[in-house]
């Protein structure tokens, strides 16, 4: 900690919003309450966004079951002790004590990126999907991580259905009735299962389009899904989804989907619309900007404490991080990059900084697993709990109590469970609200000049047709 004239507060530099960041600021504000009070420390949170995305209820989202805002969590809220600044850290230098920062206000200012010195660093900027070298993806492609990229897909997906039910052209129908989700985890499962079950129910409202019309496939390169809730479940997920028509391909990739046709590794070409990424996940790119050890993979090498390795006064968890799991068979295994750990890892590494800022000693993380739960659309789900497997009902029931267990925040929780009351009292809503993504557009529209009266014949204009 600087010294000077006057004694300045231990800065406490947290990277990132999501899960580990909130929650290990969460913990460290009350951990640290008296600190904080009397001066002696400051917690400083930087995130590109002002709220934390409960990610698991995504799919619910994207479907309609729950509003966009009640995923969320917003930070100035929850964290009223810390300081938090809207933006990014371009580059760390933690020999220097060193983040280079750029906020909503330098790009205003334009005097470029501003130095933020700090004496512990949490380095918590989870993950960012990873895409690979697959022509036309990056023009063509939807990802499926934000609370945004959710909501333009609910709006993508029944907007295809209006260009349907409107166009004369066969081949445009078909395509816009096609939709290409690639991945088997959990955000491609559950995305496609919520968004085929919200689909279906729509075609009701339409008088020409049928449930039968539309076509979904999961591409997924391995040669089973949902691994995390083992291979019994995975089958039952797979035929699942291929008894409501979903054409599930195994043991395939995505070679292409240039020109919107989406040409896979089996040689079948889908002329399509909707190419839906879930491919996996990658460490945020900030990691490779700092003077961090990195494992081959690109995560922060950590140890059990949840300390960076060979690093003193730095911290890191969740995807970012590698941390050894004290409880698997073969040791120097690393921890799931899952929420699961990263909610426990949060509160390990909040107590272990406090603990070190008072001279107490550290405690290691141990956490053995404990399941996955997943839904498969409402009222169905596949679940691995504690040795016990789960399917149908009971498996979806279980999906919404533990995710509803985890939401943050009482409000939060109150807000979800009220959705999903009213949802199971009221007609699942189908409304698209696609203009969100270009609000000014019909103001825009208003204000441009008007244009020029016809003059061709037969215009109100013509002598002949007036006369």
């Amino acid at each position: 900690m600087p010294h000077g004239t006057v004694t300045e507060p231990a800065r406490i530099l947290v990277v990132g919003g999501g899960y580990v960041g909130m929650y290990t600021a969460l913990r460290l504000q009350r951990q640290l309450r008296t600190e904080l009070r009397r001066g002696a420390a400051e917690i400083v949170v930087v995130t590109p966004d002002p709220y934390m995305t409960y990610q698991p209820f995504l799919p619910e989202a994207a479907a309609g079951s729950l509003s966009p805002r009640h995923v969320v969590v917003p930070l100035r809220r929850v964290l009223d002790r810390c300081r938090l600044l809207i933006g990014e850290v371009a580059s760390l230098d933690h020999a220097k004590r060193t983040a280079i920062l750029t906020t909503l206000a330098t790009d205003e200012e334009g005097a470029g990126p501003v130095a933020l010195t700090y004496d512990e660093l949490v380095l918590a900027p989870g993950s960012v999907s990873r895409t690979l070298p697959v022509p036309g993806l990056a023009d063509h492609g939807i990802g499926f991580k934000t609370v945004e990229e959710a909501i333009g897909l609910r709006n993508h997906v029944l907007e295809q259905l209006d260009i349907a039910s409107s166009t004369r052209d066969p081949a445009l129908r078909d395509a816009a009735l096609t939709f290409v989700f690639v991945g088997g985890g959990y955000a491609g499962v559950e995305a496609l299962a919520e968004l085929e079950d919200m689909a279906r129910y729509a075609t009701r409202y339409y008088h020409n389009i049928k449930p039968e019309d539309l076509r979904w496939v999961l591409v997924e390169a391995a040669g089973r899904i949902l691994p995390e809730v083992g291979d019994e479940m995975g089958r039952y997920a797979v035929r699942e989804l291929r008894g409501r028509n979903v054409d599930v391909r195994l043991d395939t990739r995505l070679d292409s989907c240039e020109d919107r046709v989406a040409v896979l590794s089996d040689g079948t070409r889908l002329p399509t619309r909707t190419v839906v990424w879930t491919a996996g996940v990658k460490p945020a790119p900030v990691l490779a900007a700092t003077d961090l050890p990195l494992d081959e993979r690109g995560r922060i090498r950590c140890t059990a404490r949840l300390t960076v390795d060979g690093t003193p006064h730095a911290w890191a968890a969740g995807d970012a991080a590698a941390v050894p799991d004290l409880t698997a068979k073969e040791p120097g295994t690393p921890c799931a990059p899952n929420a699961q750990h990263a909610v426990r890892q949060a509160k390990v590494l909040a107590e272990n900084l406090a603990a070190s800022l008072q001279g107490r000693p550290l405690k290691e993380y141990a956490h053995a697993y404990a399941g996955s739960v997943a839904s498969l659309g409402l009222h169905k789900g596949v679940a691995h709990v504690y040795g016990r497997k789960l399917k149908g009902y009971p498996a979806w029931l279980m999906h919404r109590a533990y995710h509803l267990s985890r939401m943050p925040t009482a409000n939060r929780k109150a807000r979800v469970l009220a959705e999903w009351t009213l949802s199971g009292l009221f007609k699942r809503e189908i409304v698209s609200l696609g203009s969100l993504e270009h609000p000014r557009a019909e103001f825009e529209l208003a204000a441009a000049p008007p244009p020029p009266p016809p003059t061709g014949p037969g215009s109100a204009g013509n002598d002949e047709a007036s006369s």
